[in-house]
């Protein structure tokens, strides 16, 4: 409980810094700075002019500062270091159990680990942020940013410049364009949580895999997976119901215009804080608005030299509209897969049924897994992609193009 209250705290000032600071820096304005020098040994970070920090936090790091691909005055500092803590090696429990324990329109992330499907719970990482597990010979994290909705699971395995690198991730207590920025255990390197890029550090450069999740209801989750398992934070659960409150209220309302900490132009294609569902291939990239694929049901495009298909599923509310979570609007989510099945394209339409393909007349369902027809069996191969805000995701990649139909 001690643990859950001190998190609690830090979430709750976390809100407030982010309102004083962001009068403050926006008052203030980002000024360029000289490029520092880099530090031997370990350094406050109160020190480092270059970045900022109006609230004078202090923060002990071994970084080396000298290594970095962007400029430090992108980097504004909020809370210490791991204020918002990580939960370590969470347990799991049957989707069985969960169900008389949570609700089910909540969003989780499904990611398939060696065979096994598992739900983490996006109210519970919106108190910790990170995640850090290890499953059999796959270790992973998995990493939300509440303020720009960005939600991801990493491999922890890291090979860079010829050496191989098992990392443990923290909160840095730092934001980059209102975007989460972790920091590793062992090289102390900061990465930028929606790119999975190192940004400052020995790993600077270095970029982590991003592994293949689906962000979806619970009631989903336990629909298409019932053999799955859900994410409880630790073996006390009688505060479980304190993760049902979002910690901010409203946030993703079309309303917000200009979002916290975030200083840049928004993109005047679409509204601040629309849903996209972001995708990449071969270098190109591509946004595709929740609101469209809602209209549409499904999407049949190609990206790059890729053919993908995005279904659409009403049944999920949002974890930043209503203080208690469970009361929020619905918005429903996407999947997304390569359009080919054995080499061979499909498109398809929605139907009372789900989804059917044009090819074949095959049924699948939102999982993308074929349930009725001469495809009965076949599995669509998930593509890598976030359920970001608008501002976030073209802040840093304001190259991508916007579906529109």
């Amino acid at each position: 409980m001690k643990d859950f209250k001190k998190i609690k705290m830090a979430r709750t000032l976390f809100f407030v810094v982010i309102l004083a600071t962001s009068l403050m820096l926006s008052a203030c304005g980002l000024k360029k700075h000289k490029a520092i020098q880099p530090h031997k040994t370990s350094f406050d970070v109160i020190n480092v002019k270059a970045i900022q920090n109006k609230r004078g936090i202090h923060q002990e790091w071994k970084t080396d500062t000298s290594q970095r691909i962007i400029p430090l005055n992108e980097l504004a500092v909020l809370l210490r270091r791991n204020a918002i803590r990580p939960l370590n090696n969470p347990r799991y429990i049957t989707n069985n159990d969960a169900k008389g324990q949570m609700f089910g329109g909540q969003p989780v992330i499904a990611v398939e680990v060696e065979g096994q499907w598992y739900g983490i719970p996006i109210n519970i990482l919106s108190y910790h942020e990170i995640v850090n597990d290890s499953i059999g010979n796959t270790l992973f994290s998995v990493a939300y940013c509440p303020l720009c909705n960005t939600a991801y699971v990493l491999n922890r395995k890291l090979r860079y410049k010829n050496k191989d690198y098992v990392l443990k991730f923290g909160t840095t207590g730092m934001l980059r364009n209102s975007n989460l920025v972790m920091w590793d255990e062992q090289t102390e390197t900061w990465w930028q949580h929606l790119t999975a890029e190192g940004v400052v550090g020995t790993l600077a450069g270095a970029k982590l895999e991003i592994m293949p999740a689906k962000i979806i209801s619970l009631n989903n989750f336990w629909a298409f997976y019932p053999d799955g398992r859900t994410m409880l934070p630790d073996e006390d659960s009688d505060h479980l119901a304190q993760y049902n409150i979002n910690p901010y209220p409203k946030y993703d309302s079309l309303g917000i215009h200009q979002p916290f900490l975030f200083f840049g132009e928004v993109d005047p294609r679409l509204p601040a804080m629309e849903y996209v569902i972001g995708l990449e291939n071969e270098g190109s990239r591509k946004a595709y608005p929740l609101s469209e694929l809602k209209k549409l049901k499904v999407i049949n495009d190609k990206i790059g030299n890729k053919d993908v298909v995005l279904f659409y599923n009403a049944d999920m509310i949002s974890n930043l509209d209503t203080r208690e979570i469970k009361n929020g609007k619905q918005i429903g989510s996407g999947t997304v897969f390569n359009a080919s099945v054995d080499d061979r394209k499909l498109t398809f339409i929605a139907d009372k049924h789900g989804f059917k393909d044009n090819e074949t007349g095959s049924t699948w369902n939102f999982v993308g897994r074929c349930t009725d027809g001469p495809l009965k069996g076949k599995s669509l191969t998930p593509e890598v992609y976030g359920l970001d805000f608008a501002f976030a995701y073209l802040a840093f990649y304001p190259e991508a193009v916007v579906f529109t139909k």
